[in-house]
């Protein structure tokens, strides 16, 4: 509530009240809060391949640092246990050694691709790329978290998250013509990077590639895309950024930390690429879009689910 002498002096007041949280809303310092997600975890043979991975990774990793291994069999760790959003708190709060302002997410990333190192042999890749590397178990994504991400957001209080979740259902049937009303799959093939080297790596993914070529999955995320920019829910320097779907495996940025820094420690993926690097992990239907709220999750270990659209489930017959 805003009170003052006059009309005149309200209305100042709040224009610079305005300008202030438009400044804040498109700075880098304001985390992202949710996310518009095509979740990927429903899949349960891609959920164990990852799971696998995970494990195999860390084995090697444990291994050749200091001969002790560490093996995730949960699959989940215990701050992932189920968390249901009953609403959304924005939470401001500057952190000692930390010039970042906290919003109890993380900044999103954008990738430029980088090219593959010269292929080593396995035995020496191995011996030269996982000891000192840096990689440990929180900087896996989780299993049952897998997803592709096409528009991320910053949604602080009840009222935005509403009007995302409207944008969203209200584009469902924009999204089934974009789909030509057929079900969409995707292949997941290799690894790759986001920003850095293979030495020094940021962010692991695996490329995706719509089966068809048909450009329909691409269309369709543009359309949702489209929506949440005319509905104003998108900053500045996100409306200009070009969607690259991926599904990210490894990110620096997960890393726990005695103490909160802004620093990035990044990770040598050599050795991950040279076991991994052509990995087959299989062709997967996308089911459906949801807008998720990140580091909250649901009963199946997923995402909170603040809304959703379903894409078509059976091929179109004429």
């Amino acid at each position: 509530v805003i009170e003052g002498n006059s009309a005149e002096s309200v209305s100042k007041a709040s224009e610079k009240i305005k300008i202030i949280i438009d400044k804040a809303y498109n700075s880098r310092e304001l985390g992202y809060s949710h996310f518009v997600s095509l979740p990927l975890a429903i899949h349960p043979g891609l959920v164990d391949k990852l799971v696998n991975f995970q494990n195999k990774i860390l084995e090697i990793a444990a291994s050749d640092k200091d001969g002790n291994v560490e093996c995730d069999t949960d699959e989940e760790e215990e701050d992932q246990k189920s968390t249901k959003a009953s609403g959304v708190v924005v939470e401001l709060k500057a952190e000692k050694d930390d010039a970042h302002v906290k919003v109890n997410i993380t900044s999103g990333e954008h990738s430029t691709k980088a090219p593959l190192v010269t292929e080593l042999k396995a035995k020496d890749a191995t011996k030269t790329s996982y000891k000192d590397s840096g990689i440990e178990k929180s900087i896996f994504i989780k299993p049952k978290a897998f997803h592709l991400t096409v528009l991320v957001l910053k949604l602080w209080n009840k009222d935005r998250v509403k009007a995302a979740a409207e944008v969203l259902q209200s584009v469902s049937s924009k999204v089934m013509d974009a789909l030509e009303n057929k079900t969409v799959s995707i292949r997941l093939k290799g690894l790759d990077i986001m920003k850095g080297s293979l030495a020094k790596a940021q962010v692991l993914y695996v490329p995706v590639e719509e089966i068809g070529d048909e450009g329909r999955l691409l269309r369709a995320c543009e359309v949702i895309i489209a929506a949440f920019v005319e509905a104003g829910l998108v900053t500045e320097n996100d409306v200009q950024q070009k969607l690259k779907l991926h599904a990210s495996v490894m990110n620096a940025r997960h890393r726990r930390r005695k103490k909160r820094t802004k620093k990035i420690d990044l990770f040598d993926a050599r050795g991950v690429f040279d076991l991994y690097g052509s990995e087959e992990w299989g062709e997967y239907p996308i089911r459906e879009a949801h807008l998720s709220q990140r580091f909250v999750y649901d009963e199946n270990g997923y995402y909170h689910c603040c809304a959703s659209i379903p894409f078509p489930d059976e091929m179109h017959v004429d």
